[in-house]
């Protein structure tokens, strides 16, 4: 099986008929400690710990508008990222009989869902599903900073991590749907990195890996797409 997609050629594409892995990211600030690319890398990670599937080039910006308060963060925005996924998904099709968008980032969910629910109503077999497990902090905090650790320890620089701001998710969405996170915090996190370890991302990343690899060997996507 050819496992990535950029280096094959198309007559390998054309006899294996591959399944392929997507993986979306984003290119938004992540704190002063951790690199734009975040989001991309851990999906990327995950795309390519995943059974039977060939990995594609990462769609590598997503939607980060809430992020637009930092310098770094490129948002193609909500609209934008769902005709892009979904003219993906379409032309992919014509070749492989299956497609996951394997997701980094939180705040493309809601457009993957709205996307794939259509490409699946068109006929295409198309799902996503989210790099997430149960018990993550909310962004750039340790979670995050322990699983960059592990996947890429030279671009997390220790020395900058500081503590965002720790309250309940739940209890800042009001203000972050009006001002984005630069209203709820000065450095972007959203957390506190500085207990991170690569132990402990090394363990999160297995836990991601192995909730995404059952999810995939089920494959039952639900009425948004999503392979629980």
């Amino acid at each position: 099986m050819t496992e990535d997609l950029a280096a094959a050629t198309w007559p390998d594409i054309d006899a294996d008929a591959p399944a392929i892995a997507v993986p979306i990211g984003s290119l938004e600030q992540h704190g002063p400690h951790l690199p734009l690319d975040t989001d991309t890398r851990i999906a990327v990670a995950v795309a390519r710990s995943l059974p039977g599937l060939t990995v594609a080039p990462a769609i590598a910006y997503g939607a980060s508008g809430e992020h637009e308060g930092f310098a770094g963060t490129v948002s193609l925005g909500a609209s934008a990222l769902e005709t892009v996924v979904v003219e993906y998904g379409r032309s992919a099709c014509r070749w492989s009989p299956r497609v996951l968008l394997v997701n980094g980032h939180g705040g493309n969910a809601p457009t993957l869902a709205k996307a794939v629910a259509l490409l699946r109503y068109e006929g295409r077999d198309v799902a996503w599903l989210p790099c997430a497990v149960p018990g993550a902090d909310a962004h750039a905090g340790r979670t995050e900073t322990s699983l960059l650790l592990h996947l890429s320890p030279g671009e997390v620089r220790m020395d900058r991590a500081q503590p965002g701001v720790t309250q309940p998710i739940g209890e800042l969405m009001d203000r972050l749907r009006a001002g984005g996170i630069a209203s709820v915090s000065v450095n972007g996190v959203l957390g506190d990195p500085t207990g991170a370890s690569a132990a402990e991302g090394e363990r999160v990343f297995e836990q991601m890996v192995a909730r995404c690899v059952a999810a995939v060997l089920r494959w039952q996507p639900d009425g948004k797409g999503m392979l629980r």
